[in-house]
């Protein structure tokens, strides 16, 4: 019988998940001196800013998906938080964490096998994967809104809705992508940082 624990980035979550969440957390504080998933200024406040802030993108998540992609997930923000989350919540959700640094894939390995989660990890460059058919995109932090839609075009199916969290700068992005693509937008509040916003987006297609 698994018991509520509490919101984590508005996400209500298990005793049992919270207990991952805290298990992650001490993966990445002992990995974190080798080969830095994070950088050290917010490893203090790794909770709010990096575990908390990925939790509130799984909120958005559709009901019927089924594959979830994640590029550059780096530390496993938020692919590896996504993954933990789903392993109660969306047993039948399939995770893919991608990211090019064999080290930083190592530990993406090792920590969905230590907390004995359902997600495959790729390490190959974005540009050189074949189409990976997801039904939810996210990337965070790793590269323009422009560029990240690119990405979205080749590795969403036509359904499918991108979700990228996205700086202060969210609306300048915004304004950049539209010169190359057109597509349906709605803009959520980030919980973790008033300037922030997480970008959902479908319906994507490039300019004629």
């Amino acid at each position: 019988m698994t018991t509520t624990q509490g919101p984590v980035g508005g996400v209500s979550v298990s005793r049992e998940t919270f207990d991952a969440l805290q298990a992650f957390d001490a993966l990445v504080r002992r990995w974190n001196p080798a080969i830095n998933l994070v950088s050290k200024t917010t490893l203090r406040d790794l909770w709010i800013r990096h575990i908390a802030d990925s939790a509130q993108v799984f909120a958005l998540c559709p009901e019927n998906a089924e594959t979830w992609a994640d590029l550059g997930s780096g530390g496993g923000f938020p692919g590896l938080v996504i993954a933990i989350l789903a392993k109660e919540q969306r047993p039948q959700l399939r995770v893919v964490l991608v990211d090019s640094d064999l080290r930083k894939a190592t530990f993406l390995r090792q920590a969905v096998q230590t907390l004995g989660l359902s997600a495959e990890v790729i390490s190959h460059r974005i540009e050189a994967l074949p189409a990976l058919n997801a039904d939810v995109l996210s990337a965070r932090a790793l590269a323009s809104l422009p560029d990240l839609l690119g990405y979205a075009h080749t590795h969403l199916k036509r359904s499918g809705v991108a979700i990228f969290p996205k700086g202060a700068r969210f609306k300048e992005e915004l304004a950049e992508a539209r010169k190359f693509w057109n597509f349906d937008v709605k803009q959520h509040p980030s919980l973790s940082d008033p300037e922030a916003a997480i970008l959902v987006i479908r319906n994507l297609h490039r300019h004629d």
